[in-house]
């Protein structure tokens, strides 16, 4: 398991990597994942936003920085009720393609558990750090 532990923040950084590309290559994709209480002004700030905050925190995972984990963490919490936002409209024709199945929109939900795991095994002290605790 201890392996897994190790191994898990640098698959996060991976992801992240790929989302945070995304954001910038499609960010139209990610227009319909916004939550409707925020106006439409803020969608692309916010989407580019977020392609930034997930690729420092990649970067921050991959060199194991002391701030990636709490900041992994963050980003996770904050971007869960787009999700939720996903799910909700799944099947009405708002996201493109298989992203509009409920299938696949409720499904995404319980993966930013073992995300947020995934995030907490980078944290200074933890199982990821050089020097353990008793």
């Amino acid at each position: 398991m201890s392996g897994v532990r190790s191994a898990a923040p640098r698959g996060l950084a991976g992801i992240f990597v790929v989302a945070g590309l995304l954001h910038f290559l499609r960010p139209g994709f990610f227009d319909g994942l916004m939550p409707r209480m925020i106006p439409g002004r803020f969608h692309r700030p916010l989407i580019y936003g977020s392609g930034v905050a997930e690729l420092a925190c990649a970067y921050g995972l991959a060199r194991r920085t002391p701030w990636a984990s709490a900041a992994s963490t963050a980003l996770l919490l904050a971007v869960w009720p787009a999700n939720l936002q996903m799910a909700l409209d799944a099947g009405t024709g708002r996201h493109p393609d298989g992203m509009d199945s409920p299938r696949v929109a409720w499904g995404r939900m319980p993966l930013q558990l073992p995300m947020l795991w995934a995030a907490r095994q980078a944290r200074p002290g933890g199982s990821n750090s050089s020097t353990r605790r008793p």
